[in-house]
């Protein structure tokens, strides 16, 4: 929850993407070594390894990207292979210790920030006629400075960020009634795997819902503690609605920390807490400049 080392998470994965872990002062010929060692290729997804809500993660098309994010980054970061299937969910999933299956208390599904063109209206006026992209203009403007006033052709569908985070404008679609019984026992095999893990969203791709309950899929992030529900983002939700979500998961956290506690887990101590909390800080002061 305070600043965990996302190399060390997907360390611990057996279903998500290779990645690799860099110093923050690596130099282009190291990394792209070990991306040649490693058997990777382009595209690619940069992400420092201690991060928060999508910020400072790119997808890496080619070299000079790759460069661009070198000359940016000031933390550890990872590089990860590209997964490019069409389903995108987050699966929020917790289990008491001891007990044989979990459940899963939240699905969502991610609907990828985009705008059709019409043949009339250029990108510019696209994303100013959306509500949900007008908000990200700015940042939109920069990385599609070239293609602003260039006309879409009628229907054709232009993917404007392809980061699923509801910061940078994804929309979380609620899918929760499609838990059932086969994708929670996948996820019980899939969550047996972690050592230690009892509570936590898996933000993952897969080719389709038939896979996903299969557990066929690929972990992109594993969220503990601090992770929410992620479907309280689900368009017209009231705000009373998505407090009452969270505190019911506060309340799931509360009772499994409570339950491994009894098992001799410790608690994290106030000064260790306000260490990490500190160094958190001055971590997300540093590469959100």
């Amino acid at each position: 929850m305070l600043g965990e080392s996302k190399f060390d998470i997907f360390r611990n994965l057996e279903k998500c993407p290779k990645t690799l872990l860099f110093d923050e002062d690596a130099s282009l010929e190291t990394v792209e070594k070990e991306i040649r060692d490693s058997g990777l290729d382009y595209p690619l997804i940069g992400k420092p390894n201690i991060g928060e809500r999508g910020w400072g993660v790119k997808k890496l098309e080619n070299q000079g990207d790759l460069k661009e994010y070198l000359n940016w980054v000031r933390v550890k970061f990872l590089i990860q292979d590209f997964v490019d299937l069409p389903l995108e969910a987050g699966v929020f999933y917790h289990r008491f210790p001891g007990k044989e299956s979990g459940m899963i208390t939240s699905l969502s599904f991610k609907e990828m920030l985009y705008v059709e063109g019409d043949g009339q209206s250029t990108l510019r006026d696209l994303i100013y006629a959306r509500n949900r992209a007008y908000l990200q203009r700015k940042r939109l403007e920069i990385t599609f400075s070239e293609q602003m006033d260039k006309i879409i052709p009628n229907g054709e569908r232009l993917e404007l960020v392809n980061i699923g985070n509801h910061a940078l404008g994804t929309k979380f679609i609620d899918a929760s009634d499609l838990v059932d019984r086969e994708m929670v026992l996948s996820f019980n095999e899939i969550a047996d795997r972690i050592d230690g893990f009892y509570f936590g969203r898996f933000d993952l791709r897969c080719q389709s819902l038939s896979d996903l309950k299969k557990g066929n899929i690929m972990i992109l992030e594993l969220n503990g503690a601090g992770a929410e529900p992620a479907h309280i983002y689900e368009p017209g939700y009231s705000l009373i609605k998505g407090w009452g979500i969270l505190l019911k998961h506060m309340t799931l956290l509360f009772k499994v920390s409570r339950a491994n506690h009894k098992l001799g887990v410790p608690y994290m101590d106030f000064k260790t807490g306000w260490k990490k909390f500190k160094e958190i800080q001055a971590y997300n002061r540093e590469y959100k400049k």
